[in-house]
Parts: C-alpha cells; sequence; structure tokens
C-alpha cells in the first residue's frame, strides 16, 4: 500500500505513532423493517432492555474512573447519563415503534437523526459539538440491540505490532476512550470534530495526540496500518516509508525528552530574563480542573467557563442549576486554588442553544441573543448566576468575567445587574467581596475597537482570540470548508490584538489573553513583543509556555513585534514570527 497523508484540525500537540484499530459504527449494521402489530411491545421491550443494560454500563464506567482520570471525563459520562434518561430518547422511539411499527433499531435511529437535525441549527460550535453526545449515546444502544458491542484488541503477535494503538473512528464517545486507558493506546483519529468536541477536550485532558475532523479518514486507513499522527501540525500520515517513520520516532523521543525537562519548571518564577513577571493562568471547565491547574503551577484561573454546569441538565430535564448549586461549585475552585485569583465567566450560550424555555427566534443565532445578550434577556435567571458567583468571592480572590460585550449600555446594564445583586446578598446577609473586579471578553471586533468604552468602566479585559478571530474573519473555525482561512496571524487580527493590550496599558487596565493563542508556544513571544503580561490556558500547555518565557528577552522582542505589526504580507508576518523564535 502507497503512504498517503490526511489533513484535519490539529486539538492536541505532540506525535503519536501506532497501529491503527477501527471502530466501526453501528448505525452502518442497522436493518430498517415493519414488524406485526403483535410484535409491537416486544419490540418495546427488547429497546427497554437495551437502554437500562447500557445505564448500568454507564453508571459502571462511572464509578470505575480512575482517580487520576481528567475530570472532562466523569462530565461527560454523566451528560450521556443525562441523555439516556431524557424522555426524548427514552420514550419517543417507543412511540415510534407503537405508532410505526418500526423495529427497535430503526425506531432509535429515527429519532437520533431528527434531535441530530435541532442540532445542526445551533451556531455556537461548543455546543454544536454536543450533537455528538446524543449520537454516541445511540450508538452505545444499538450496539446492544444488534450485539455489536465495542472491542479493543487483545495483545497477541509481535510485540512492536501491540506496542502502540491509533484508534480510528468515525466519532469516539467518552465512554469508549475509558476502555483504550490502560491500554498501550497512543492517539484519537476521528473523521468528525473541531475544537470544542468532545474527543478534543478530552485528548488535551490527557495530552494524547489527537487530529480530528479528517472527514473520511475511517474509510480510508485500514486496520492495523501503521500511523502518525502529528498533532501539532493536524496531519496524519498513514503506511509511512522508514525514513518517515525513523524522523517521526526521533521527533517523538526528543518530545518525550523535553516533556520530563518541563516538569522541574513547575515552582520557577514566570519571568523573562531582563526580569519582567508574566502571569501563567489556567482555563478550567469544573472545580475538580483546578487540581491539574495547581499541579502544572499555576499562578490562579484565568477563565472558568461556566457553561459546564448548565449543560447536561438544561434542555434535557428543564431544570436550570440553582443558586446554591452553583455557589458550590463556584466555592470549590475558589477554595481549591488557595488563595490565588479565580476568574468566573458569566454564561456564554444563548436563545439558539439547547434551554427549553427560550424559543429560537432568531434568523441568524450566531449574530443574535447570544451570551451578555442572553444573560441581559433572562435577568432573573442571570441575577442567580451573579449571586452565586459573588458569595463565592467571600472565599477567595474572584473576578468575575462578561463573555460578547460590545456596547456602552451592554456594559452599564451589567454593572446595574451586578449591584442589583449585591444589594440582594446584603438584605439577605450573606458575605460576598464589596470590591470584586468586573471584567470583559474582548471578542468582537466592535469591542475591540472602542476600548475606551471598555476601560472606562471595567476592571480588566481578557482577550477571547477564538471568537475575536470567527468574528474577525467571518470564519467558523469548525466549519471544514474553510477552517483552513482560520489565521491567528492575519494582520487584522495582529492590529486587534496589540491594539488591546496597547490601551490597556495606556490606561492602567490589565489585559489578558484565555483563547488557543495563550496556549501556542508559537506565538508566545509575539505576544509577549506586544506588551502582554497574563496568558491563560488549559493546564497541559501551561509548562511549555513558561519555558518560553523563561527564555525570552523583551529587549531583542519588542523591536522585532514592532516590525512584524507594520508588515501586511502574509510572508512577511511568518518570517517575522520565525526570526522571534530564534532570539
Amino acid at each position: 500500500m502507497a503512504s498517503f497523508t490526511l489533513h484535519g484540525i490539529s486539538v492536541s500537540r505532540g506525535i503519536a505513532i501506532g497501529r491503527a484499530h477501527l471502530l466501526t459504527p453501528a448505525t452502518l449494521d442497522v436493518k430498517h423493517y415493519l414488524i406485526d402489530q403483535d410484535q409491537m411491545e416486544a419490540e418495546v421491550a427488547r429497546l427497554q432492555n437495551a437502554i437500562r443494560t447500557v445505564h448500568g454500563e454507564l453508571q459502571t464506567i462511572w464509578r470505575d474512573l480512575p482517580k487520576d482520570s481528567p475530570a472532562e471525563l466523569a462530565a461527560f459520562i454523566d451528560v450521556h447519563v443525562l441523555i439516556l434518561s431524557d424522555p426524548m430518547l427514552s420514550e419517543v422511539p417507543l412511540n415510534i415503534i407503537r405508532k410505526r411499527y418500526y423495529n427497535a433499531e430503526w425506531a432509535l435511529v429515527t429519532q437520533i437523526d431528527e434531535l441530530s437535525a435541532q442540532f445542526d441549527e445551533v451556531e455556537d460550535p461548543y455546543l454544536r459539538e454536543r450533537k455528538a453526545d446524543i449520537q454516541q449515546v445511540g450508538e452505545r444502544i444499538l450496539k446492544v440491540l444488534t450485539g455489536t458491542a465495542t472491542t479493543i484488541p487483545t495483545p497477541s503477535g509481535s510485540e512492536e505490532k501491540i506496542s502502540h494503538m491509533i484508534v480510528v473512528a468515525h466519532d469516539i464517545s467518552p465512554a469508549d476512550m475509558m476502555q483504550f486507558r490502560d491500554r498501550a493506546f497512543a492517539g484519537f483519529v476521528t473523521d468528525v470534530g473541531g475544537q470544542n468536541s468532545h474527543t478534543a477536550i478530552v485528548a488535551r485532558s490527557l495530552d494524547i495526540p489527537a487530529a480530528v475532523g479528517m472527514f473520511n479518514a475511517s474509510a480510508l486507513i485500514d486496520q492495523d496500518d501503521w500511523v502518525i499522527i502529528d498533532g501539532d501540525a493536524g496531519v496524519v500520515i498513514v503506511d509511512p516509508s522508514p525514513q518517515v517513520l525513523e524522523q517521526y520516532r526521533e521527533r517523538q523521543a526528543r518530545l518525550i525528552r523535553e516533556r520530563k525537562k518541563l516538569t522541574k519548571l513547575k515552582k520557577t518564577p514566570s519571568v523573562t530574563i531582563d526580569g519582567v513577571a508574566i502571569e501563567l493562568m489556567a482555563n478550567i471547565e469544573l472545580p475538580e480542573d483546578c487540581g491539574a491547574a495547581l499541579d502544572a503551577g499555576a499562578q490562579g484561573v484565568g477563565l472558568f467557563r461556566s457553561e459546564f454546569l448548565f449543560m447536561g441538565r438544561t434542555g434535557y430535564h428543564n431544570k436550570l442549576p440553582t443558586e446554591d448549586e452553583q455557589f458550590e461549585s463556584y466555592r470549590k475552585a475558589v477554595v481549591a486554588m488557595k488563595g490565588r485569583p479565580v476568574t468566573i465567566r458569566t454564561l456564554d450560550i444563548g436563545a439558539d442553544k439547547p434551554l427549553d424555555f427560550a424559543e429560537q427566534t432568531a434568523l441568524n443565532p450566531a449574530l443574535g441573543l447570544r451570551a451578555i445578550r442572553f444573560c441581559l434577556a433572562e435577568p432573573q435567571m442571570f441575577l442567580i448566576q451573579l449571586r452565586a458567583i459573588l458569595r463565592a468571592s467571600a472565599f477567595g480572590k474572584v473576578r468575575l468575567l462578561v463573555p460578547m460585550l460590545s456596547h456602552a449600555f451592554e456594559i452599564d446594564q451589567t454593572l446595574q445587574m451586578i449591584a442589583q445583586a449585591k444589594v440582594q446578598l446584603r438584605t439577605a446577609n450573606k458575605k460576598f467581596d464589596e470590591a470584586i473586579e468586573v471584567g470583559a471578553m474582548i471578542e468582537i471586533p466592535a469591542a475591540a475597537l472602542t476600548l475606551p468604552l471598555f476601560v472606562k468602566r471595567l476592571d480588566f479585559l481578557s482577550i477571547g482570540t477564538n471568537d475575536l478571530i470567527q468574528y474577525t474573519l467571518a470564519i467558523d473555525r469548525v466549519d471544514h470548508e474553510v477552517a483552513h482561512l482560520y489565521n491567528p496571524l492575519h494582520p487584522a487580527i495582529l492590529y486587534l490584538l496589540s491594539n488591546t493590550i496597547a490601551i490597556g496599558a495606556r490606561h492602567g487596565v490589565p489585559v489578558a489573553v484565555c483563547g488557543e493563542m495563550a496556549g501556542d508556544t508559537r506565538l508566545t513571544r509575539l505576544l509577549l513583543g506586544m506588551g502582554l503580561r497574563e496568558f491563560s490556558m488549559h493546564p497541559s500547555q501551561l509548562l511549555s509556555v513558561k519555558q518560553e518565557v523563561l527564555n525570552s528577552d523583551l529587549r531583542l522582542l519588542v523591536p522585532q513585534t514592532k516590525k512584524i505589526l507594520r508588515a501586511i504580507e502574509p510572508h512577511a508576518i511568518a518570517e517575522g514570527v520565525e526570526r522571534l523564535a530564534a532570539l
């Protein structure tokens, strides 16, 4: 077989080398047929039994999770349990059997397809990826119905053949990932997925190389093919030549040695060669993530995404987390960080998301009632979250971060809501930090271009590079048709970034970057040269970024960065960034 290369989306850095193990979707084996009326209840019972079996499997997997498992795995399995219990999946397919006389598999697939179509209308990249959770729960039920459970290879044959395994699939559920945790498992390759897919999130948490959005990799790669995953480039090389294989093995060995050295930097102060202190913070989704943040030497939490507290229940049980539930999650994170600052972002979802109480009316939800706009339109829900965050501030340093602000009146309304929440807590004799800092996410070009409105009213700014790039370049980075146009080094992006950092410094307002750019070591020196002094990233990226900081001299970086910012042509910018790496 001739060697070939596939290009997808890089979601977890590093190199993996191993034999391909293919997972075949159960939906490919589903038979469609009509049943007789007298078979109807027996078919209903067959589906109900399969659902109960899967529920037991998920509970067992959750119970047996190793203590060192990423918190994301438990969270995703919890979501799958909730989906499994939801009437949309546990009851509607039964009604399809009774009304249309479909066999159990057909009825289930029909409902999964209907739910998937609804999620396709969701504009938010992270939430759109949750369609995969529904499909994966359906997959597990189908495998029980058809007797085609996911299998993993039994060690046999040559040691070389079984030493590593690359899982290749259309998609992989978090529960299935646990089957590979204790095996010689090197990486993931999936046809679908993006930066925010569960596969990407778990791969980053496990620090395992992965490439997603590979389109038809599962059809092109054969069982036991030699596969190389270049996680840095989002490239998969199939059946590589001996020379290429040897080159990547050398690179892999070098990376392993370098990672071992990085652990020695955990307690080293994050200071440049010329003595400038740089704050390195962690992005988290759950309070349990604080352990990984501390292990990496994070100086605090630069972004606590509160959406995880709302996901898996909202839209399935029509029940939002209570004030006490939210408060307890925020409090746990604040206490776990032992006095280090925790920046909590308010809810970043909108009317186009699976919230049962909110109807979708926007023609283009990406430009509609999202994030702070949605929260201001649902003041009671917003006040509950604000009170919970404020209450948590009594237990340590908390900063409140507001997403998607673009207008002065939005800032003013938000500050008024915070003031109202404070009054309510004072009335209830509940403690909070009266001087809690409030900041804005800069992720809309309009915000980046009208910063005087923000620095006048707020205490700090945090640049969300993911959305800033998407909105500036009109690129949905999880859309495979245009993902190649997603470019953090576009001159417009560099201008907005440098301008935001400069204006913040001029007015004494701290500016952080909490998007993917913050954790990309190829861009660390560029951001330092722009004047950035606070980075927030996934904990697994922190030590690599710290190493770049320790090897950087701002006296050399700043003049070179100014030249890059004056450049317009892509090749000139790329060459300038390469020169920074050599300084």
